[in-house]
């Protein structure tokens, strides 16, 4: 399995972010695969929480949003949205979570909510949901988008989660006491933010992808680790492990629509 496409490069390459003690709060679409692939790989124990309630769900196929029978069915429990807010995310005691946006600045804030001016918007996007506690009440964050000059851009039309602010210290003066993102993984590269300034820095570049081509799809003037790794291609498990999942998926919700 030598062949993979950009996006199982960037799914697998987040579902190596993650460890067997993780406490996750899960995002649907890449998200949901990258952390679905690690616990059927390299970490079993993982615990898998998403926004509806489930807790330590193990789906055999990945959900079409949060409210999937699929998550309830295969969970250790189910809480009320409200508790899983309070006591489970505001509580700290969710590690990691995922999230994704419609864009993203050099300090890893995201929007969510609007393209354009807010009061007449070229676009009107979905909006925060629980993002914004995500970021903030999360031990860390873990951000997947694919690199675009689209999405990666120098100023946000709307800060809808913030990431490190302006950067440096920003999240300690606001009392903000998590990490913040720590790592965007891409469909070209990985990013961490600079240990001081909390820019977004390329730590790791994916095979056959070139700088040029990092450069060219950031918005803004993006900035190389002083030393930049080769991200490790997958593995005949990894891909494996992926596509079957998403074979499963496939052949489930099409099964769902004949149906309907």
């Amino acid at each position: 399995m030598s062949d993979f496409t950009p996006t199982e490069m960037m799914t697998i390459a987040a579902s190596r972010a993650l460890t067997n003690d993780d406490v996750c709060f899960v995002g649907i679409g890449a998200p949901s695969a990258a952390c679905n692939v690690a616990r059927l790989t390299h970490a079993p124990d993982i615990t898998l929480i998403y926004e509806s309630g489930t807790v330590g769900t193990r789906p055999d196929v990945l959900p079409l949003s949060i409210g999937d029978g699929e998550l309830c069915d295969t969970a250790l429990f189910t809480v009320s949205v409200p508790e899983m807010f309070r006591y489970w995310l505001q509580g700290g005691r969710i590690t990691t979570g995922f999230l994704g946006g419609a864009q993203i600045d050099r300090f890893a804030n995201l929007n969510t909510t609007v393209v354009g001016p807010y009061e007449h918007p070229k676009v009107r996007l979905p909006g925060g949901g629980g993002a914004p506690e995500i970021a903030s009440n999360c031990g860390q964050i873990f951000i997947t988008m694919a690199l675009s000059k689209r999405g990666f851009v120098d100023k946000l039309n709307f800060i809808t989660s913030m990431g490190h602010g302006e950067g440096g210290n920003h999240r300690e003066r606001l009392g903000m006491k998590t990490r913040g993102p720590t790592r965007v993984i891409t469909d070209l590269c990985i990013l961490e933010p600079d240990p001081i300034t909390k820019e977004l820095t390329v730590v790791s570049i994916h095979q056959g992808v070139t700088r040029e081509q990092i450069v060219e799809n950031c918005g803004w003037p993006i900035k190389f680790a002083q030393t930049v790794i080769g991200t490790p291609v997958p593995t005949d498990t990894e891909l494996h492990t992926l596509r079957d999942i998403n074979a499963r998926t496939k052949k489930a919700h099409q099964g769902n629509k004949e149906a309907a």
